[in-house]
């Protein structure tokens, strides 16, 4: 038995490597090179055999569909989350979403008896147990699991259409002595994403739309669309309720986690090995053959990820990179998403939150940018420069599809950076025109005062001067407390109205405008002279993290690090390593950064709890990954790329990226705990941890700068 299950998770695993690569853009303009792939670099560091059932419900999976919807859940098949689902659909893409198929209900039923291929969680149960069966499982190209007992093998796989909210769910008998019965039960939530549902009395039923009885219709009610499922085996109806699933992650944080759900009925096959079984659910009427051979014949261009050279040159290193890139790519491409009028937009944290501007402002350029995105880039920007109002973005875009809400001070200047990085990237010249003037509009702004009491005092520093409004990404807020306050002048603030002042200039004297030019460049030195004189703190050796009026707050925070990574940094360099070795000491960690120095008395080291529990720890101590990225942009920039100081840059994103190729099933998660053993935290995905460490990896660490003719090259014996 044991010999077969390893040569069935073998034969799985090799299959991974041979299904075409879903990625379809250019990364660097350089081959993907097999050769430095190892053949189980999907589940590298996923034993599955020695892993217990919790360990297997810790570790999530999530695949999207490009508009907005996905699909997720942990990789025992056990949802542990009410995010969870098969089909969560996106209504008005990106936004509206709905848990329309929760789970199914599946099982082999031979002469002996019948094998569950699912579980679930119930009040001091987990029923069925089809974990006990799972031999193997891979989540790239799309999400597959393979189980085995005595006799048979089988695989499920789930494969979203892309552009559509449909799912497809496959099984594949790949090895019996006989033929085998499949059954499955579908089993519908329909809610939206936040809500749960429970059993009510309303009548529910699916309409067979054809005589054959393979497509069927569950019709639209108040608050449901009309839902669409499709199946190529026999289906028999008896509707019923399964209740009270439990979603143990949600009773965690704080919430309400059982949840009722509906089945119209079981669908059964008759499978021969090599024989395969299809079940289609989708917000659509749909065609099951038409969905099969779409996904079947998709196209995939070839991946472009890999180096042959790099800064450090032996073939290890050289294997460690690919790898590395090769899985933030894979991840990054999760988050792109067009909306109702096809433009492009960004997902900032999967699965629950809506279009957070600064998240995807953020994570833009390793985004979009590496990936040479150029024009889903432009379109982004575009789109969000004409989001403007009195200087001021948007900072989300809500789920339930509402006007965007702008309470955020520091996006605009995102903003210009992103743009400055786009422009960097495509030497486009054509953008930098079309944005000078709402970049200049953006700038005004702030040097007349902007609607949240955001303005630029007579020492070129911009101060906030609205209380109760959190207008950073340190945003957390229990009804009226602001638990990390930005009254007043905050450090990242002053980093990145430098860096959008040095921006602007820059492009006026791109333009030939240098009188403009020389105006904000005066601004620039002005902003810069009275923040190195004001916000140094001589007893800390570092930075102060805001300055009031009267006073300054000392707090030991890693706000301080854009003052050193961001394209024009407003630090002067002689302190850039004073800082670094402090930030170094008081808040780094092999998995991000940590929001506050544990020697503070309000640090809080672990992310658990209820709301208050967690949001009074969510800047107050959690490790933010995507920290990682200006700490290693500024450790570069101040020590230079040496191969000792380059392999430090690479140890600091090694447990980052490690956690990505196992527990974290491909993706990044939004925070860890700031306290050892550090346990992940926040949404399993996080576009600006997953994009900046891209970023930095490829422009930092591999030398690879935004307008210069430096190229990776992609042959084995390759120079630079």
């Amino acid at each position: 038995m044991h010999r077969a299950i390893r040569i069935l998770k073998s034969a799985f695993l090799a299959s991974t490597i041979q299904t075409p690569d879903p990625i379809g853009c250019e990364c660097l303009a350089i081959p993907y090179n097999h050769a430095h792939a190892t053949e189980d670099f999907v589940m590298s560091n996923l034993d599955l055999a020695s892993m217990r059932i919790h360990d297997l419900m810790e570790r999530e999976w999530i695949a999207t569909n490009g508009i907005g919807g996905y699909a997720s859940c942990s990789i025992a098949g056990i949802n542990t989350r009410k995010y969870h689902g098969l089909l969560v659909a996106a209504m008005q893409p990106p936004l509206k979403r709905m848990v329309i198929l929760s789970r199914v209900d599946d099982a082999i039923v031979t002469s002996g008896g019948s094998y569950p291929l699912s579980s679930c969680e119930y009040p001091g149960a987990i029923h069925p147990d089809g974990h006990r069966f799972l031999r193997a499982f891979s989540h790239e190209p799309f999400p597959r699991w393979a189980y085995q007992d005595d006799g048979w093998t089988i695989e499920r796989n789930v494969r979203l259409v892309q552009g559509q909210n449909t799912v497809v769910l496959s099984y594949t008998l790949l090895a019996a002595d006989r033929p085998m019965d499949l059954e499955i039960k579908p089993l519908f939530a329909l809610r939206g994403i936040h809500d749960l549902m429970y059993q009510w009395n309303g009548r529910m039923d699916a309409k067979a739309l054809d005589r054959g009885c393979h497509n069927h219709l569950i019709p639209a009610g108040a608050r449901t669309p009309d839902v669409y499922f499709s199946h190529d085996g026999s289906f028999q109806s008896h509707a019923n309720w399964y209740l009270a699933s439990i979603y143990r992650r949600e009773i965690e944080r704080g919430y309400s986690g059982l949840e009722d759900v509906w089945t119209p009925g079981v669908i059964r096959w008759t499978l021969e090995p090599g024989k395969s079984a299809h079940f289609i659910c989708s917000t659509e009427s749909i065609d099951l053959e038409d969905a099969v051979y779409s996904l079947g014949s998709t196209s995939h261009t070839s991946p472009t990820l890999s180096i042959s050279a790099s800064p450090i040159s032996a073939n290890e290193d050289v294997k460690r990179t690919n790898e590395a890139i090769h899985t933030l790519c894979l991840a990054t491409r999760k988050f792109v998403a067009r909306d109702a009028k096809s433009r492009t937009t960004l997902l900032a944290r999967l699965p629950w939150s809506p279009v957070l501007v600064r998240d995807a402002l953020i994570g833009f350029a390793g985004t979009l940018l590496i990936p040479r995105r150029f024009p889903e880039a432009r379109q982004l920007l575009e789109t969000l420069f004409d989001h403007l109002r009195d200087g001021l973005l948007p900072s989300s875009f809500p789920e339930d599809g509402s006007a965007p809400v702008y309470t955020a001070a520091d996006t605009p200047l995102w903003l210009v950076h992103a743009a400055d990085q786009y422009v960097r990237y495509n030497g486009d010249e054509s953008a930098l025109r079309s944005w000078i003037e709402p970049v200049s509009k953006i700038i005004s702004s702030f040097i007349k005062g902007t609607t949240l009491g955001v303005s630029c005092d007579a020492d070129g520093l911009i101060v906030s001067r609205m209380p109760g409004v959190p207008a950073t990404w340190m945003d957390a807020k229990c009804a009226d407390w602001v638990i990390t306050p930005r009254y007043g002048r905050a450090v990242e603030m002053q980093a990145l109205w430098y860096n959008a002042l040095r921006i602007l200039s820059s492009w006026n004297e791109r333009l030939g405008d240098t009188k403009a030019a020389g105006e904000l460049s005066r601004t620039a030195m002005r902003t810069k002279a009275s923040f190195n004189e004001r916000f140094w703190s001589i007893d800390n050796r570092c930075l102060f993290d805001v300055v009031l009026d009267k006073g300054a707050d000392a707090s030991i925070r890693p706000n301080q690090l854009l003052s050193m990574s961001l394209s024009f940094p407003v630090l002067a360099p002689e302190r850039h390593a004073t800082v670094l070795e402090k930030v170094r000491q008081s808040l780094l960690t092999p998995f991000g950064v940590r929001t506050l120095s544990p020697e503070d008395p309000s640090y809080q080291g672990k992310y658990v709890g209820d709301v208050v529990a967690r949001d009074r720890a969510y800047h107050q101590g959690c490790a933010f990954a995507w920290l990682l990225g200006p700490y290693v942009s500024a450790l570069i920039r101040t020590y230079g790329q040496s191969d000792s100081v380059l392999r430090q840059a690479r140890d600091v994103l090694a447990g980052v990226i490690g956690y990505m190729q196992a527990e974290g099933v491909g993706q990044l998660c939004e925070l860890f705990d700031g306290d050892p053993p550090h346990r992940p935290g926040g949404a399993i995905a996080s576009i600006a941890a997953t994009g900046e460490i891209l970023r930095v990896y490829v422009e930092d660490i591999l030398d690879y700068k935004p307008g210069t003719e430096k190229r990776l090259l992609s042959s084995a014996g390759g120079k630079r």
